[in-house]
């Protein structure tokens, strides 16, 4: 279950901008040591060595993936970026199934109410998270309304986890 977590904007950027440099660096060093050795073991002298230097690329960018599952992704310095792959990831399984959410909603399922109310405030964090204010003054008018129609009807507008049952609810119901 994924929950929504207050974030400082300004402290986001910097951090992911810093957790990308180094990312970055790494995989660099990692393509340039991987092809030289690629090159020094399986190469000739003035030959045309692109392939090897190809493949070390290549082995860099499967070192790189390992290396993000099983170490960095679960070090402190790569937190705000992991955070927002998981809001990305929450906000996208409901996009998938907007349709349904959209149809219950007006029918009045609670669960489709929950889960849009979600979205809301997801989306509305990663706009702020990412500096994008383009969009937000049509979001937030949405927000206010179904926020409203939320309490008229009784549910809980805080609704900062996506729980996953919602999203089984709403595809249940109009399958």
């Amino acid at each position: 279950m994924f929950e929504i977590q207050p974030m400082n904007a300004e402290t986001y950027r910097q951090q992911t901008r810093r957790s990308t440099l180094v990312i970055a660096l790494i995989f660099l060093a990692l393509a340039m040591v991987l092809s030289t050795m690629a090159v020094a073991l399986f190469g000739t002298p003035g030959g045309d060595n692109l392939r090897f230097n190809i493949g070390g690329v290549f082995a860099a960018v499967l070192v790189m993936a390992a290396l993000m599952r099983k170490v960095f992704w679960t070090q402190a310095w790569m937190a705000p970026a992991v955070y927002s792959w998981q809001l990305k990831r929450s906000l996208m399984s409901v996009t998938n199934v907007m349709h349904h959410v959209t149809a219950a909603v007006e029918a009045g399922d609670p669960s489709a109410m929950k889960l849009l109310r979600f979205y809301h405030l997801g989306l509305s964090q990663m706009h702020q998270l990412d500096g994008n204010s383009s969009d937000h003054g049509q979001l937030r008018r949405e927000m206010e309304q179904h926020e409203a129609r939320m309490q008229a009807l009784g549910i809980n507008p805080d609704q900062n986890r996506l729980d996953p049952a919602w999203l089984e609810a709403v595809k249940q119901a109009r399958t």
